[in-house]
């Protein structure tokens, strides 16, 4: 009577076997995981959008609303109009002018709250670390309030019988107030107190972790305070800066409460103009048109950042 005994090759395949089949029994249990997630970006993400993109290639009803017939005059509604006379396309740049003003606010609003953020977060990260947390405290406290309480809040502040210039006033600075509210100075002044913190908080996360020893080898290694910033500390908090500078500029791109408040309605930006179309410009396909030009635009844009900014890594 002999004993039956497993070769080697045939101990490997049954274990391979059973590796497999872990394997495939651990993507099946993430799956069903993440289906939850799934369901929720689906119908709150995925489904408006396409709602939006059905609804710009329909018409306009007359008082709101779509009416079920294909077309594409929003898209065209937006650079021409047509002449109420002999139905010729005219080229109307109001639009345009808008998407463009918009993208300045958004790039000046960006560039500045980098210029203001960085030191403020390299002197937090440099902070004893009993210490760090209060001054996140501190960045962090403008989140309790909500966004249109903030800016009514410097709208009291700037106004004509507002805080600055009662002070200006009472020192004999100025003979008469000064018009701040309602410019594009008021505009620009919103966007920088409401986005600040976004690029305050991911340049901090990212020059908490800096290895500091860096910066003191590049000081013996002879190099100046500007070589140190620019080869050493910004180079290695590049993670931070670039999530600091999407989570302002898109944000400040299609921003609606403070261009609204602080401009008056008279300086409208890509989220008031939009808005108008659903409200009272009652052309909901043409709203939905915008939305989605800017939307293209924004990523056409991050695609080319992206690009560029991974191929000089890759250079690197």
């Amino acid at each position: 009577m002999t004993t039956a005994t497993l070769s080697p090759p045939a101990t490997l395949s049954n274990a391979a076997s059973f590796e497999a089949r872990a394997v495939k029994a651990g993507a099946r249990r993430n799956r069903l995981l993440s289906l939850p997630a799934l369901i929720i970006i689906g119908i709150f993400g995925v489904l408006p959008l396409l709602i939006i993109c059905v609804y710009s290639f329909l018409v306009a009803a007359p008082y709101g609303g779509v009416q079920w017939q294909f077309s594409t005059d929003a898209y065209l509604n937006f650079l021409f109009q047509r002449d109420i006379f002999d139905d010729t396309l005219q080229f109307t740049p109001d639009f345009l002018i808008i998407y463009l003003r918009s993208f300045l606010f958004a790039v000046v609003t960006t560039v500045i709250c980098l210029l203001l953020g960085f030191p403020t977060a390299y002197f937090m990260a440099t902070r004893p670390p009993a210490q760090r947390n209060w001054w996140v405290l501190l960045i962090t406290i403008p989140f309790w309030s909500n966004l249109l309480v903030r800016t009514l809040a410097i709208m009291f502040i700037i106004r004509d019988e507002g805080l600055i210039n009662n002070a200006l006033l009472a020192l004999g600075v100025i003979d008469k107030p000064i018009t701040m509210l309602y410019t594009n100075f008021a505009i620009q002044l919103g966007l920088l107190y409401a986005f600040l913190p976004f690029m305050v908080l991911p340049l901090y996360s990212s020059l908490e972790k800096l290895d500091f020893r860096l910066i003191e080898a590049g000081y013996d290694l002879y190099a100046t305070r500007r070589q140190v910033l620019w080869r050493v500390i910004i180079p290695l908090s590049k993670p931070g800066i670039i999530a600091g500078c999407l989570l302002v500029f898109i944000p400040a791109l299609g921003a609606y409460v403070t261009p609204l408040i602080l401009g008056g309605g008279v300086h409208l930006m890509i989220g008031d103009l939009i808005a108008q179309q659903f409200g009272s410009g009652r052309n909901w396909p043409l709203g939905c048109a915008q939305a989605l030009i800017l939307m293209a635009a924004v990523l056409v844009a991050l695609f080319f950042y992206v690009r560029n900014t991974s191929g000089k890594m890759q250079h690197g």
